[in-house]
């Protein structure tokens, strides 16, 4: 698959959950809860230690599309490779990691907060992009401005973004996708609630497809 198939896959829920996780042993049930849920997709930050070994072991499942998040650095990117990602996804637009995800043929989603940035971006031939941090650098309201000098790009808002805000950011032709931890919540993982997770994940597939409509 090309990597604007990859990231369209990424996208198709209307969510993509933003994982921060501590035991790699609860990575398994997580992807489960995910798929069983409507939303076979995870954005693993490397934010933590065990984040590597959590990215693989959702990434052995071949039913999940699984990315690296909070990719900052060159060598992060073959992390991400080596441990079976997907994609991966930065919270600011690098020309190094950008650079190196070419060498290695992996799709890259790079985080956007300016129309400077976004103007980068273009010149390197993206044109999906994360905006990020989304609510902190003017929520819907800035992601309406951008659209009107750039309607050929689309945008992932990331960073503040709850079901009670996410149809908003939807609802907007330019958003391909919300990236959101509301449905991997920390705590709900730690405490091995997948069941909410679960309910969560079929929650924002129902609400994803509201608002897009």
């Amino acid at each position: 698959m090309t990597a604007a198939g990859v990231l369209e896959q990424v996208c198709a829920g209307g969510v993509i959950p933003v994982v921060v996780i501590d035991d790699p042993d609860l990575a398994p049930p997580l992807g489960d809860a995910l798929k069983r849920g409507g939303l076979p997709v995870a954005e693993v930050t490397f934010r933590t230690p065990a984040a590597v070994e959590a990215l693989r072991a959702l990434a052995a499942d071949t039913e999940l599309v699984v990315g690296a998040g909070t990719v900052v650095r060159p060598e992060q990117v073959d992390w991400a490779r080596d441990a079976g990602a997907s994609f991966v996804v930065t919270p600011g637009l690098s020309g190094r990691v950008l650079e190196r995800c070419r060498e290695v043929g992996m799709p890259l989603l790079p985080g956007i907060a300016t129309p400077s940035e976004v103007i980068a971006a273009l010149d390197s031939g993206i044109d999906l992009v994360k905006f990020f941090p989304a609510e902190a650098s003017g929520g819907v309201a800035m992601l309406r401005a951008l659209g009107a000098p750039f309607p050929n790009v689309r945008f992932v808002p990331t960073g503040g973004i709850s079901s009670s805000n996410a149809p908003a950011y939807l609802s907007l032709a330019a958003v391909a996708a919300v990236g959101g931890s509301w449905i991997v919540d920390s705590e709900l993982i730690r405490a091995g609630n997948f069941a909410a997770v679960e309910r969560l994940a079929r929650e924002a597939v129902a609400m994803a497809t509201a608002a897009r409509s």
